[in-house]
Protein backbone atom coordinates (compact mmCIF):
# COMPACT_ATOMS: atom_id res chain seq x y z
CA UNK A 1 0.00 0.00 0.00
CA UNK A 2 1.67 3.40 -0.85
CA UNK A 3 -0.48 6.59 1.09
CA UNK A 4 0.09 9.96 -0.77
CA UNK A 5 0.43 13.07 1.56
CA UNK A 6 -0.38 16.47 -1.05
CA UNK A 7 -0.26 19.85 -0.68
CA UNK A 8 -3.59 21.13 -1.12
CA UNK A 9 -2.43 23.11 -4.37
CA UNK A 10 -1.02 19.86 -5.44
CA UNK A 11 -4.41 18.20 -4.37
CA UNK A 12 -6.75 20.68 -6.30
CA UNK A 13 -5.22 19.16 -9.31
CA UNK A 14 -6.29 15.53 -8.82
CA UNK A 15 -10.52 16.94 -7.66
CA UNK A 16 -13.01 19.03 -8.89
CA UNK A 17 -14.77 18.99 -5.68
CA UNK A 18 -13.78 21.13 -2.38
CA UNK A 19 -11.23 19.37 0.01
CA UNK A 20 -12.80 18.74 3.39
CA UNK A 21 -12.22 20.21 6.43
CA UNK A 22 -10.49 17.64 8.62
CA UNK A 23 -10.35 19.05 11.82
CA UNK A 24 -14.30 20.01 11.37
CA UNK A 25 -15.81 16.84 9.65
CA UNK A 26 -14.29 12.87 9.20
CA UNK A 27 -14.15 11.99 6.20
CA UNK A 28 -11.83 8.96 6.24
CA UNK A 29 -10.82 6.61 8.66
CA UNK A 30 -7.51 5.42 7.61
CA UNK A 31 -5.96 2.37 9.87
CA UNK A 32 -2.29 1.05 9.30
CA UNK A 33 -1.28 -2.71 10.59
CA UNK A 34 2.32 -3.07 11.52
CA UNK A 35 4.14 -6.02 12.98
CA UNK A 36 4.37 -5.88 16.87
CA UNK A 37 3.70 -3.82 19.68
CA UNK A 38 6.73 -1.76 19.61
CA UNK A 39 6.41 -0.61 16.50
CA UNK A 40 2.92 1.00 17.32
CA UNK A 41 5.02 2.81 19.90
CA UNK A 42 8.00 3.56 17.49
CA UNK A 43 5.04 4.86 14.89
CA UNK A 44 3.08 7.69 16.86
CA UNK A 45 6.32 8.09 18.65
CA UNK A 46 8.15 9.41 15.43
CA UNK A 47 4.80 11.46 14.21
CA UNK A 48 4.56 12.92 17.95
CA UNK A 49 7.74 14.16 17.63
CA UNK A 50 6.97 16.13 14.74
CA UNK A 51 4.40 17.92 16.33
CA UNK A 52 1.66 15.37 15.67
CA UNK A 53 -0.87 15.10 17.80
CA UNK A 54 -2.22 11.94 20.06
CA UNK A 55 -5.77 12.53 19.83
CA UNK A 56 -7.11 8.95 21.28
CA UNK A 57 -5.45 6.70 24.54
CA UNK A 58 -4.17 3.63 23.90
CA UNK A 59 -6.11 0.47 22.55
CA UNK A 60 -5.67 -2.45 24.42
CA UNK A 61 -7.49 -5.87 23.79
CA UNK A 62 -4.83 -8.31 24.69
CA UNK A 63 -5.17 -9.55 21.19
CA UNK A 64 -5.07 -6.36 19.74
CA UNK A 65 -3.05 -3.15 20.96
CA UNK A 66 -3.38 0.59 18.55
CA UNK A 67 -2.69 3.88 19.40
CA UNK A 68 -3.56 7.04 16.70
CA UNK A 69 -2.14 10.07 15.23
CA UNK A 70 -3.33 12.96 13.57
CA UNK A 71 -2.39 14.47 10.64
CA UNK A 72 -1.28 17.94 10.00
CA UNK A 73 -4.71 18.34 7.81
CA UNK A 74 -6.76 16.65 11.41
CA UNK A 75 -7.03 13.16 9.89
CA UNK A 76 -6.95 10.40 11.97
CA UNK A 77 -4.51 7.17 11.23
CA UNK A 78 -5.10 3.95 13.70
CA UNK A 79 -1.96 2.28 14.10
CA UNK A 80 -2.72 -1.24 14.70
CA UNK A 81 -0.87 -4.47 15.98
CA UNK A 82 -2.98 -7.79 15.95
CA UNK A 83 -2.09 -11.28 17.21
CA UNK A 84 -4.34 -13.31 14.75
CA UNK A 85 -4.56 -16.58 16.39
CA UNK A 86 -5.08 -15.00 19.55
CA UNK A 87 -8.10 -12.65 17.86
CA UNK A 88 -9.21 -15.91 16.41
CA UNK A 89 -9.75 -17.85 19.89
CA UNK A 90 -11.28 -14.73 21.32
CA UNK A 91 -13.58 -14.25 18.51
CA UNK A 92 -14.55 -18.05 19.08
CA UNK A 93 -15.05 -18.17 22.86
CA UNK A 94 -17.66 -14.45 22.62
CA UNK A 95 -19.51 -16.66 19.84
CA UNK A 96 -19.66 -19.43 22.21
CA UNK A 97 -20.61 -17.23 24.74
CA UNK A 98 -23.10 -15.65 22.86
CA UNK A 99 -24.97 -18.97 22.35
CA UNK A 100 -25.01 -19.92 25.51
Amino acid sequence: IHAMLLTHDKFRQFTPRKIADAKAVTEVLICISVDSRQAVDQTVERARAGGIVDPSPKQEYGFMYGRSFEDPDGHIWEVIWMDDEAAKTAMASGKEAARA
